[in-house]
């Protein structure tokens, strides 16, 4: 059985579902703990009675600990200088989103994947729920029938504290991205292009523009539409968005915490103003474990079986295509095509 010797770099919050992930597997051994600040890592290594060797710099702990697999979970302005270095270092790297904070970087990192030969795989745990694995299912099935129209509203209002409330597209950036990827997921479907419009609401307390609508065109024609805020109080939407998926034969519902259902024509002899429906229950063969648990088995197995994980960074870049699409077009008031 392969061992896996990780070294976990960025030691804040995000870290603690990464960590007890790692603690709960039998073939990886934490081996390095890398911080810029080194009380940061000390507190972690305390709270989970971890032996580790502590370091501020991630080719340092590589080479003195052995590692050969990073999780990279700094914040997304650090990105770059944790995966390219660790990639180039011999290592495999799973990461937290957004995986950079512009196109060429994020390009400029799957080419150092691809040079390597190495793995780097985003975790996009919103595609592991019960819950998403069955609209899918039943989207893909075509029981909706042709693809037409993907709706997907997210409303929310977390205080954060640290570099989302000073980020000039926290919306779009740290969330968005989730929920573009979703619609991907969802559809099968890759983007062509995108208008959006991004604003900062009044009573918002982000810095940078915390709302946006968003209208995508995907291959074939279909269009999905984003309407999102992060300044939202009240009544909120599931953190998965509320979705509507219209086909040529019927409409797929999922708020984002219930079970999906459908209601498609029901078969007629009259000709009707009004179709008369039937509705389906969505279920799914999907039995895996959900939330980062879920996106990190994933990865886990696809590095052991030698394949590309499902959210492996090339396809990431697709997910990622959208969320700078979409800054872009904000920026210059225009439709913006999707490279």
């Amino acid at each position: 059985m392969k061992r896996f010797r990780v070294a976990v770099a960025g030691c804040g919050a995000i870290a603690e579902t990464w960590v007890r992930y790692a603690l709960s597997r039998n073939d990886v051994e934490i081996v390095a703990l890398v911080d810029i600040r080194e009380e940061k890592a000390k507190a972690m290594a305390r709270r989970h009675e971890l032996t580790s060797n502590i370091y501020t710099d991630v080719v340092k702990a590589i080479a003195a600990s052995n590692a050969n697999l990073v999780f990279d979970l700094t914040t997304p302005t650090a990105h770059k200088e944790v995966v390219i270095p660790a990639l180039r270092s011999g290592c495999d790297v799973f990461g937290e989103k957004p995986m950079a904070t512009s196109m060429e970087i994020a390009r400029d990192m799957v080419s150092v994947a691809e040079e390597t030969n190495k793995m780097y795989a985003v975790m996009q745990n919103r595609r592991y729920t019960q819950n998403i694995r069955a609209l899918r299912e039943l989207v893909l099935s075509g029981a909706i029938g042709r693809i037409g129209f993907v709706c997907a509203d997210f409303f929310l209002g977390p205080h954060f504290l640290g570099f989302r409330t000073i980020m000039d597209n926290p919306l779009i950036l740290d969330m968005g991205i989730h929920t573009f990827d979703q619609a991907r997921f969802i559809t099968g479907l890759d983007p062509v292009s995108v208008y959006c419009h991004q604003f900062n609401p009044s009573g918002s307390w982000y810095k940078g523009d915390a709302a946006a609508v968003c209208i995508f065109e995907f291959q074939g024609g279909s269009v999905f539409c984003y309407r999102g805020s992060w300044c939202a109080e009240g009544s909120p939407t599931s953190w998965d968005a509320s979705w509507r998926v219209t086909g040529s034969k019927g409409t797929a519902i999922w708020d984002g915490a219930s079970v999906p259902y459908c209601e498609v024509v029901a078969p007629s002899d009259e000709a009707r103003f009004i179709s008369d429906v039937k509705g389906i229950d969505a279920t799914t063969s999907w039995d895996g474990r959900e939330g980062h648990f879920g996106c990190l088995d994933e990865m886990f197995s696809a590095l052991s079986e030698g394949r590309s994980a499902e959210t492996d960074c090339r396809d990431n870049l697709k997910s990622m295509a959208m969320v700078f699409g979409a800054i872009e077009s904000a920026r210059e008031g225009r439709k913006v095509q999707i490279q």
